[in-house]
């Protein structure tokens, strides 16, 4: 009988199939594991930060933002004392800045009720701020060896395709279904480097559509959309929601290399951090030259800048922006120059190439 018949009774109520797939997949993670750093040293600590990190953002490019983040933060205490703008500062260019200000509040939260120290069960993890139930799964599995599932996006792909799910990965039921069945094929050892093993499989091989990678899979024996030929249509996904847009004018104001910068409202979208300023709307030269005359500021010349879109995860900013020479340093603004900006200010990023496009900055003094 082949591996495949027992997906049709369910892998994870078959005990020699699941024995099997647990063996094949911490077999497979110990020998293909991608080396990272809160893997060779797996300090409860390290590995909350770097979950926080790789919310939204890519491993490699989560490393060296980890490496400097740990050696000015190497420790609860240290984070918890930070200063809130230099803090942000570490963060620039990770995005989704919330996600260190919960870290911190966390750290505080830590100092004062749990003795400086990240709890040791997934229960108690879970009701901390910014710690969702994947990451609590994720520490409390790799760091105390609970047997928790952790389950991201590359896991629910992978229990999909094992499956044959043909509902929308997005459901609740569908998601809840799928994450039952990566539980009930946790091993009772080696929890963590099972989770592991199954987010890399889902990072590495079971990639999305179009390119999971199943002659180098160590369990499409087990994977029913590999025997019916369906690994381009499973998982199903609905559409997301149209992005609202928005088109914005922004502002690079210069006296003399010395920008315009302001921070933005507490309650806003990117809310602490700098931005240039900007308009809403888009507008003209002319319209411009009297907008910064209202400012109370002259106007040297004003060159058009390459237009450009930022993403949000609901929004969508068109920017059409002007670099903008002026003859003093006028109005409710933050004038500096590049490098201290660069090394002072956590600019959000939608900005953040208007420095680079005028040649005199680098995209490497603003990581």
């Amino acid at each position: 009988m082949k591996k495949i018949d027992s997906i049709y009774k369910k892998i994870d109520e078959d005990y020699e199939r699941k024995r099997d797939f647990q063996e094949e997949i911490l077999s497979w993670y110990h020998e293909h594991r991608r080396t990272m750093p809160w893997r060779e040293e797996p300090l409860p600590y390290y590995i909350w930060i770097s979950e926080i990190m790789l919310q939204q953002t890519r491993v490699d490019t989560v490393i060296p933002y980890f490496h400097r983040f740990i050696e000015k933060y190497p420790d609860i205490r240290s984070l918890a004392e930070s200063d809130m703008d230099e803090l942000l500062k570490y963060w620039e260019g990770l995005g989704y800045y919330q996600r260190v200000r919960n870290l911190r509040f966390t750290a505080i939260d830590l100092m004062e009720n749990h003795g400086g120290r990240l709890p040791g069960t997934y229960d108690e993890l879970v009701k901390l701020k910014g710690i969702g139930a994947y990451t609590a799964g994720a520490i409390a599995s790799e760091a105390f060896g609970e047997k928790v599932s952790a389950v991201d996006g590359n896991v629910y792909r992978v229990m999909a395709r094992l499956t044959g799910e043909r509902g929308d990965i997005r459901d609740r039921i569908v998601m809840t279904r799928l994450k039952e069945t990566a539980e009930n094929l946790l091993p009772d050892k080696d929890t963590g480097d099972f989770n592991q093993g199954l987010i890399e499989l889902g990072a590495l091989i079971c990639m999305p559509k179009g390119s999971p990678k199943c002659g180098l899979c160590p369990v499409r024996s087990h994977c029913r959309a590999y025997e019916e030929n369906l690994q381009d249509e499973i998982p199903l996904r609905r559409r997301n929601k149209e992005r609202k847009i928005e088109e914005r004018t922004v502002l690079l104001m210069d006296a003399d290399g010395r920008y315009a910068i302001r921070k933005r409202e507490e309650g806003k979208l990117l809310a602490g951090l700098y931005e240039i300023p900007h308009e809403e709307g888009f507008y003209s030269k002319e319209e411009v030259e009297a907008l910064i005359e209202d400012m109370g500021m002259e106007v040297i010349s004003i060159e058009g800048l390459e237009d450009r879109k930022f993403l949000f995860t609901h929004i969508e900013w068109r920017l059409k922006g002007y670099h903008i020479r002026i003859r003093r340093e006028q109005g409710d603004f933050i004038f500096e120059t590049l490098e201290n900006i660069s090394i002072n200010y956590t600019l959000a990023t939608a900005f953040r190439d208007y420095f680079t496009e005028l040649g005199e900055a680098t995209q490497q003094s603003f990581l």
